[in-house]
């Protein structure tokens, strides 16, 4: 139960924060504009990226989403937590901008690693005894 709750917490406030970058990207907020011309990245980029994080919401906090969705989502919002990270760092950013898509990293990890407890790093040996045996 503890586990559970855990996860609805953290993957709430990734969900949180990435569903507000998504609304500012989509609306045109001046500084998220701005932020982009920065680091060189075309607006449509910016259409694109806030498109992907709503549809990646869905995909997380939506009951009974395909587990393949679900993990397609979890890897593009590692993708774009560290291309974030990468790119605020090239361009001479602070710390202050590399921090949040970090932050966002660690609240996906901890949100992949809580959906299913155990799954976070499996050894071969333990998908072998899930295969089943033939005669």
């Amino acid at each position: 139960m503890r586990t559970k709750v855990a996860y609805l917490i953290v993957t709430g406030l990734f969900s949180a924060m990435m569903a507000a970058s998504a609304f500012a990207y989509l609306t045109g907020a001046p500084q998220m504009v701005a932020a982009f011309r920065h680091l060189g990245y075309p607006d449509y980029f910016r259409i694109l990226l806030g498109t992907a994080k709503v549809v990646g919401v869905l995909a997380l906090v939506a009951p009974r989403v395909p587990r393949v969705l679900r993990e397609w989502a979890y890897a593009g919002f590692a993708i774009t937590t560290v291309s974030a990270a990468i790119s605020h760092a090239v361009s001479g950013d602070p710390v202050a901008h590399i921090a949040p898509p970090l932050v966002a990293l660690a609240l996906l990890l901890a949100s992949r690693i809580l959906w299913r407890p155990g799954l976070g790093v499996s050894r071969p040996t333990d998908r072998i005894a899930e295969l089943p045996r033939t005669a």
